[in-house]
């Protein structure tokens, strides 16, 4: 197995072999015999290891294994106490994800302190086994059923090529003592149940069902790859990125078949699981919308708008009608001019006198309306949307600039009719929109 192992970093992992990283050790078996395996192969390394302080005197001595561990290879540890109990308190997660969150923020943190750029895991096949079947149970696409990938940007598993069964075995052969977590045994968590109820039955039914189950899993591996590649070019020719917005054009996504998974394949990583819904949106009527925890899908006459959920802030900023310079919400100029000159949809000339010096920028609001400059009589600013044929996300982006409550400029569209300069105005002045 050591050669095995040595085969496998050089081939797979050469940069271990270069850079310092390090190797995350609980105390259990799978990761005891990494750690022994990269000692072996005079790797250079740091340990490190989570106390949780769950099972009491059991994890003191879990922390006490690891350090005695590192003593005799003669390697440098780092060992952190978490209260987890108060954690899982304050941020209302399961037990699993509250041990997931501490752990990784803090090897983060170590990995930045120290820069060092990798962190090995003890993670096996028997692990990608579990994960596929969990992630089976619970409704996936092609990526989730690769598995656990051997290597990210920060993180590699070197020992997703051996069983638990071929670890335990060396660890014996080698009289490599570990540790047992009891809790490891208990079935109420979903991987247990599926470790020790139904893996061994799965076995029974084919001797080399690990085997093959890693053999079909590269498939998929190599399947998913091929779909990444194909979904990149597709979105390419789909997504039009404008600002922090994405239009697809609805027409085109019609045409793809089977439609259901086209969606979800090109949606999914925005976080949406509603996937009727999902679908439903590109024959609803224009302004619906589905959301996920990070983001939207508006439908907006012949595109779909994807854009990212921003807090909802109701802004009003008040400004002074006095020559001057503003940045917020947006960058204006303010003029005193003696007559009108050039003239642009981002400038706005307007008889100061039927100013209220406080004037504000802000939103629109339900029930707003102004008199549209060459127009007679007012008009609700929803319907000046609308006429302008200004989508969702539009709209929400719109600024007005007001007069007390009179509506002075639908800024960069059109200016209201009873603030307009007129034979009789003495003092002009001029708003310009410089972003």
């Amino acid at each position: 197995m050591l050669n095995q192992f040595k085969d496998h970093i050089a081939v797979n992992y050469p940069e271990l072999l270069k850079n310092h990283f390090l190797v995350a050790c609980s105390g259990g078996v799978d990761s005891v015999v990494l750690t022994h395996l990269c000692a072996l192969n005079k790797m250079d390394f740091s340990i490190v290891h989570c106390n949780f302080q769950l099972r009491g005197y059991e994890s003191d001595m879990d922390a006490f294994f690891v350090e005695d561990l590192a003593r005799k290879i003669g390697k440098r540890i780092h060992i952190k106490d978490f209260d987890t109990v108060d954690y899982i308190s304050i941020n209302k997660v399961s037990l699993q994800m509250a041990a997931r969150e501490l752990r990784y923020r803090w090897f983060e943190e170590i990995m930045e302190i120290n820069k060092i750029k990798t962190l090995v895991t003890a993670h096996q096949a028997d692990d990608n086994l579990e994960t596929f079947i969990i992630n089976l149970s619970r409704g996936t696409g092609i990526k989730g059923l690769t598995g656990i990938p051997a290597k990210t940007s920060t993180i590699s598993r070197p020992m997703l090529i051996f069983s638990r069964a071929q670890i335990v075995q060396f660890a014996e052969i080698n009289n490599i003592t570990w540790r047992e977590d009891r809790s490891n045994r208990e079935t109420k968590y979903l991987r247990n149940k599926i470790r020790y109820n139904v893996i061994p039955k799965l076995k029974e039914l084919h001797p080399g069902f690990l085997a093959n189950f890693e053999s079909t899993r590269a498939n998929l591996e190599g399947s998913a790859t091929l779909l990444k590649n194909y979904l990149t070019v597709l979105k390419q020719n789909l997504f039009q990125q404008q600002d922090d917005i994405i239009k697809i054009s609805i027409s085109s996504l019609l045409k793809l078949e089977p439609i259901k998974v086209y969606m979800y394949e090109l949606f999914h990583e925005y976080g949406f699981k509603e996937w009727d819904d999902v679908v439903g949106i590109l024959t609803a009527i224009s302004g619906k919308e589905v959301r996920s925890g990070t983001h939207r899908l508006i439908k907006d006459r012949e595109y779909l708008l994807l854009q990212p959920i921003y807090p909802s802030i109701v802004e009003k900023f008040v400004i002074d009608a006095i020559s001057g310079t503003i940045t917020e919400p947006l960058g204006m100029k303010i003029d005193d001019v003696k007559a009108m000159g050039e003239t642009s949809n981002k400038i706005l000339y307007v008889d100061k006198e039927t100013l209220n010096l406080k004037l504000s920028i802000r939103k629109w609001e339900k029930g707003d309306y102004f008199y549209p400059f060459g127009m007679n009589g007012r008009k609700k600013v929803s319907k000046f949307y609308k006429d302008e044929k200004m989508d969702l996300i539009s709209k929400e982006k719109q600024w007005l600039l007001c007069s007390g409550d009179a509506i002075v400029w639908v800024m960069g569209r059109r200016g209201d009719d009873r603030f307009k300069v007129t034979p009789k105005t003495k003092n002009i002045l001029k708003f310009t929109i410089t972003e």
